[in-house]
């Protein structure tokens, strides 16, 4: 069977990964991350850009988020983009720059999260099958139309689910580490 249809298949299934990894990197924990402001945009001069495009980030204490503009006339923007996120953080306007402080999690919030972030690793996880679905149709329509043997078709589809299981058991590690980082205190 073709090795450039596995790899092919491995491609795509890391795709969904970085995207589960993307997705936890927006997902507030109790340490601060510039990552959490990765998904809010600014409106700059008519164009919806992202706030680290239009100031400089910085972490100066594990739970502030300091947000410098490059022009002071942007702090009003980027202070209502943050209000109407969903991030749940008040910004502080000292005229001059934007602190971010995190306020300690609730455990009812924490659950919040565990609860979103599988979620999440449960649509990477879709995503994994649909992907492995498509292939299994694909190599059943070879066999069908005589480009490959019976037997090739059962050795693949045994190679097809050895990598997709491989993908699905990573997804699991990578929401045990998010849970983890959500659940400390």
């Amino acid at each position: 069977m073709d090795k450039k249809l596995f790899s092919e298949m491995e491609k795509r299934m890391d795709k969904v990964l970085a995207i589960l990894k993307s997705d936890y990197a927006t997902l507030r924990t109790g340490r601060a991350s510039t990552a959490l402001l990765d998904k809010i945009y600014v409106d700059y001069y008519g164009t919806p850009t992202p706030i680290n495009q239009v100031a400089s980030l910085s972490i100066p204490e594990p739970k502030m988020i300091l947000i410098q503009p490059w022009e002071v006339k942007m702090l009003q923007t980027i202070e209502k983009a943050i209000l109407k996120s969903e991030l749940g953080i008040t910004p502080n306007n000292d005229g001059k720059v934007i602190r971010l402080i995190l306020p300690e999690l609730t455990a009812e919030r924490r659950q919040e999260l565990a609860k979103f972030a599988k979620k999440k690793c449960e649509e990477a996880k879709v995503a994994i099958r649909n992907i492995r679905r498509e292939y299994n149709d694909a190599l059943k329509k070879m066999e069908k139309n005589k480009e490959i043997s019976e037997d090739e078709l059962k050795r693949s589809q045994e190679e097809i689910q050895k990598i997709t299981d491989k993908f699905i058991d990573e997804a699991d590690k990578i929401l045990a580490n998010k849970e983890k980082e959500i659940m400390e205190v």
